[in-house]
């Protein structure tokens, strides 16, 4: 009897670690989180690191479904974006000097106006290195975005926004949706396709397939716009115009306000005004969204909560970001590796451990359901 309880208990405390899903804005503050430590370093080995736990993480917490599998087509424009910048260094040159020689390419001559500007020309290992280095922690901002994109659940994201934004989430979920869709209808269709022994492949069977994914992908939208209208979406409460004013005025202060704090942050001259500034543009802001928010009636069956889960989520993002800037404040040349003359990164002991931080959704997070 007490192992049938055991058992029991076991299964009932599986089951509401699993009914309890994360809040999917913990995962998007997670990622950007991930994607500001990016920013603050150009040390491959770190720039690895992150992408390393950010996989990690995907891998064992994304559910099997269409908008999960959004990861790999990051990878793939990540290393397309590097490509892009190290074919950059060398077709345009780059400024940074350089003495140890690789290759040397025919130089076209370029018109007066196109100063400052060459057409091939020596290519060097200190320019192809500081090019790896700048396309490397864009693709790594990258990355951290996609493993977001594959977390975090588009359908509660959309109903955990505030009212006010309800309108622009749906189109942006909409968006986001059609194209994970789209490729599971062609995987689909291509699979049934050769079940029955026709071509699948080449234009012809790209022809055949198109048609059923275009209208499959009609039919969704009409579905969609159909159960929109009968759940009375659009509908709107009527406020006063003092407060459709005043809502205004605290949103559009708000926008300026995180836009010149956040200007102020990025330079020197603005580092005392900066951060009052984004604090109280964000505090406007969110004041405004509050108030836009009544004019949406709609309710929310079963919402998200924010519980002690998705604050450790998010704190482990925030926890990175804040560790690294303070790295590249204190040992940047650590975190900036030179080019000039040419030497290899080392990784810094404590920023490293500090990016295994992020590992910590992978313990405490539960899997997003299918």
């Amino acid at each position: 009897m007490s192992h049938t309880a055991g058992t029991v208990r076991n299964t009932a405390s599986a089951m509401s670690h699993t009914a309890a899903p994360l809040h999917p804005g913990a995962w998007w503050l997670w990622s950007l989180g991930l994607g500001t430590a990016a920013t603050r370093t150009t040390n491959p080995l770190l720039l690895a690191l992150l992408i390393a736990a950010s996989a990690y993480v995907v891998a064992t917490c994304r559910a099997r479904a269409p908008w999960s599998h959004s990861y790999s087509a990051f990878l793939k424009l990540a290393l397309a974006v590097l490509l892009i910048r190290l074919v950059f260094a060398v077709a345009l040159g780059s400024p940074i000097p350089g003495t140890h020689v690789i290759a040397t390419l025919p130089e076209l001559p370029l018109p007066h106006w196109a100063q400052g500007i060459r057409m091939g020309g020596r290519i060097t290992a200190e320019s192809l290195l500081f090019a790896f280095y700048d396309g490397l922690k864009l693709a790594t901002l990258l990355i951290c975005v996609g493993a977001a994109n594959a977390l975090a659940n588009p359908s509660r994201l959309l109903k955990s926004l505030p009212g006010a934004l309800y309108e622009t989430g749906v189109a942006v979920v909409v968006a986001l949706t059609f194209a994970p869709n789209l490729i599971a209808d062609v995987q689909r269709l291509r699979a049934a396709r050769r079940l029955r022994g026709r071509p699948d492949s080449g234009i012809r069977g790209l022809l055949q397939v198109g048609l059923p994914v275009l209208e499959g992908a009609l039919e969704r939208s009409v579905a969609l716009a159909a159960a929109m209208d009968a759940r009375g979406y659009g509908r709107s409460a009527e406020v006063p115009a003092a407060v459709r004013r005043t809502t205004a005025a605290l949103t559009l202060g708000g926008l300026l306000g995180v836009c010149a704090g956040t200007y102020g942050l990025l330079t020197a001259e603005g580092g005392t005004y900066g951060l009052p500034l984004l604090l109280a543009g964000v505090a406007a802001a969110l004041a405004g969204l509050r108030l836009g928010g009544r004019r949406s009636l709609r309710t929310r069956y079963r919402p998200d909560r924010w519980d002690a889960r998705a604050w450790l989520v998010a704190g482990s993002g925030a926890a990175v970001a804040a560790l690294l800037t303070l790295a590249a404040d204190a040992d940047p040349a650590a975190l900036h590796p030179g080019v000039v003359p040419l030497v290899a990164p080392t990784l810094p002991l404590w920023p490293a451990a500090a990016v295994l931080l992020a590992l910590l959704p992978a313990l405490i997070a539960p899997k997003e359901p299918s």
